[in-house]
């Protein structure tokens, strides 16, 4: 760890850094900005994000900007339930070298690239969302015994829409797994769809540009995991997990009625290295109660399965993150906002 001044720079250049990619995205994402900034907290945790909401709220078009906003290659998959994993990953082809003999080369999918937009993920089959999700778990693609490794930093952006479930095949908790935040787009307020429609139906179009390339946000992710946190903090975060599950001493009156299983110990890993990007966007150098409460929901509402009680009432998982964070500030005796 450097000194207290190369420390400071390294924060404030880590927020600088994250703002003018923020502001870009801006210039056509109208409000949003919990999205916005999950989105980039995700891509700086070497995570995946999975978001969810009805059609029209903008989530491809935040991926796509996101894309021009940073310096690396871009790569959408459509997902349908005819896509097959070779679709996906790639294949190899026979072709005719110099010599005039045959042979085979690996000609690379659409998954070779360093933003990866798989929109609508659950219309595809599980054998071709198996796939997507190796690679993102991986990094890297095995054909006919082979390893193909992706290029870095890796980044999959995963949309499915929560109202049309016809036709569709929902990703197994196991697979949830795999994304370190679920973010809920909500429908957008008056003045927001106001801007919205001002920008999508006037002559003046901002131009998104590239303001960060790989190397950076590479460097951004090692600086963040150097980040300390106390260990009653991180104790917290643990509290917070073990009181998912119903079996534990921990849990609330709404998870053992509710829950049938809690959340994994990945769930523990995306609350901290999330909160320590946030404490590093708050301009310090070191994770805070707050900073643990405030990307809870994300890390953990697809990481909580409920039993088929919970299931018939139509609770929320949010709601029941909500006891736990209130359940974990009276055993930890402290107070943070919910």
């Amino acid at each position: 760890m450097g000194s207290d001044e190369t420390i400071e720079r390294d924060a404030a250049e880590f927020g600088a850094r994250f703002r003018r990619v923020k502001k870009e995205i801006s210039k056509v994402i109208v409000g949003n900005e919990p999205i916005i900034d999950g989105v980039l907290i995700c891509l700086l945790a070497s995570g995946h994000a999975l978001l969810e909401g009805v059609p029209g709220l903008g989530k491809t078009l935040l991926v796509k900007t996101l894309s021009q906003a940073v310096d690396l290659k871009f790569s959408r998959i459509q997902f349908t339930p005819d896509l097959m994993p070779a679709d996906i990953s790639g294949t190899n082809i026979l072709l005719e070298n110099p010599a005039g003999g045959k042979q085979f080369q690996f000609q690379p999918g659409p998954v070779f690239a360093n933003i990866i937009l798989a929109d609508e993920i659950n219309r595809a089959t599980p054998k071709t969302q198996s796939a997507m999700l190796e690679a993102m778990q991986e990094h890297s693609v095995t054909v006919a015994g082979i390893r193909h490794p992706m290029s870095q930093p890796f980044f999959v952006l995963a949309t499915q829409n929560p109202i049309e479930m016809e036709g569709t095949y929902p990703l197994p908790e196991a697979q949830m797994d795999r994304f370190l935040f679920k973010l809920l787009v909500p429908s957008p307020t008056f003045e927001e769809l106001s801007a919205i429609v001002d920008r999508t139906t006037g002559t003046l179009i901002d131009e998104v540009q590239p303001v960060i390339d790989g190397p950076a946000i590479l460097a951004m992710r090692q600086l963040a995991r150097e980040v300390p946190i106390a260990s009653h903090v991180r104790e917290f975060a643990i509290r917070l997990v073990l009181g998912t599950h119903p079996d534990q001493q921990t849990a609330t009156d709404q998870v053992k009625r509710f829950v049938r299983f809690g959340a994994s110990p990945r769930g523990a890993q995306a609350i901290v290295i999330a909160a320590k990007i946030r404490a590093l966007l708050e301009g310090r150098y070191n994770v805070a109660f707050e900073d643990i409460a405030t990307v809870a929901k994300p890390a953990l509402r697809h990481r909580i399965l409920l039993n088929f009680e919970g299931e018939a009432e139509g609770v929320s998982t949010d709601v029941i993150v909500d006891s736990l964070l209130a359940r974990a500030q009276d055993d930890a005796r402290v107070k943070v906002p919910v």
